[in-house]
């Protein structure tokens, strides 16, 4: 009997002690049978983020554990946190434990303030390169129909001896970012292609100038002097963002070096002798893809500032035709508005009214 008896008390401390462990590493007591996800907000003001909170039937917390999603979005939700660019109606899912809910916030634009609206052209190009004066042509007489379009120049060098004084090795990382396979080409904005014989497509440019005008603006205050660069860019935020970066560029106009041709423009022949190099980037003062702009930044009517005091870089022969430009892009890389100063300048923001 005592045999028996110490059996049945080892076989009830052995199921006890199960029991509590199970408890212990946090094993349901309850199946799941269904979720609930629900917004900080229904509505919500584009680039104030919205977060979720997912629960269980029993009104269990379960949002750290859950994979919370937003439709047509690939990546999951960071601490189930969401906060668009655009206005709209997202429908946003969660899943836990095989069981899914789903929910929408409407988003809609707050107050705002539009800025005057620029293009930047990115003109891949290396003086070796005898299709690239078409692109050189195209962007002058684009510059002789608007004051709205930012061209640089991004130099390169080819394989063997096509090499070009005005490398810009830095620029690799761009380059992998649009795809680059040959030259000439030339994008608009960052991103779009700009299409066709670019010579005679001035038009595809120009209409970047049109349309919406950008809720993000640009100013900047520039002095070259003394082999110094001070440079103060300011950007205005005309409606709360998020994921904006800053890129700023210093170029140098007016390098002189012979361009090889296999086009008709600048007179022709095979090389054009003297050719005036324009635009030609010289340095970043930020990543060439972009400084983040903080969050806390990017909201509407904040400026936010950066000041650079910098040598003159070495590659530049002549400071006195150095010029800066500065844009914002976006999460998609494109660029949202743009400008150039020279020394000198000390702009201001140019508010649509």
């Amino acid at each position: 009997m005592k045999i028996l008896k110490f059996l049945f008390l080892s076989i009830f401390f052995v199921a006890l002690y199960s029991c509590s462990s199970s408890e212990d590493n946090g094993g349901p007591a309850v199946e799941v049978t269904s979720i609930t996800i629900t917004p900080s907000m229904a509505t919500q003001t584009v680039g104030v983020p919205t977060t979720f909170t997912v629960k269980t039937e029993a009104n269990l917390d379960v949002t750290a554990t859950s994979v919370i999603s937003v439709v047509g979005v690939n990546a999951p939700l960071t601490n189930a946190s969401f906060s668009p660019n655009a206005a709209g109606i997202y429908t946003v899912k969660a899943n836990y434990s095989g069981k899914t809910a789903s929910t929408t916030v409407t988003y809609v634009d707050g107050p705002s303030t539009s800025f005057v609206k620029r293009v930047l052209i990115e003109d891949y190009t290396g003086t070796w390169c005898g299709f690239c004066p078409r692109v050189a042509q195209g962007i002058d007489l684009v510059m002789s129909q608007t004051d709205y379009a930012v061209p640089v120049a991004i130099h390169r060098s080819g394989g063997g001896a096509q090499t070009d004084p005005y490398h810009f090795a830095a620029a690799s990382p761009l380059l992998s970012l649009i795809g680059l396979t040959g030259y000439p080409d030339a994008r608009l904005n960052r991103i779009t292609k700009w299409s066709g014989d670019e010579a005679t497509n001035s038009g595809q440019v120009i209409s970047f100038t049109q349309g919406t005008a950008p809720k993000v603006g640009l100013a900047m205050k520039a002095t070259v002097a003394n082999g110094t660069v001070n440079l103060t860019v300011k950007t205005q935020f005309g409606k709360n963002m998020t994921g904006t970066k800053l890129v700023v560029y210093a170029l140098e106009n007016g390098l002189i070096y012979d361009q090889v041709n296999y086009t008709s423009h600048y007179g022709g022949g095979s090389t054009i002798v003297g050719f005036q190099h324009n635009h030609v980037l010289r340095a970043t003062y930020t990543n060439i893809l972009g400084d983040e702009i903080p969050a806390g930044e990017s909201v509407y009517e904040n400026t936010y500032t950066k000041t650079y005091s910098l040598p003159v870089p070495a590659n530049v022969t002549n400071a006195s035709k150095m010029e800066f430009v500065a844009f914002v892009v976006g999460s998609d890389n494109k660029a949202m508005n743009v400008r150039k100063a020279v020394s000198g300048d000390d702009q201001t923001f140019e508010i649509v009214e």
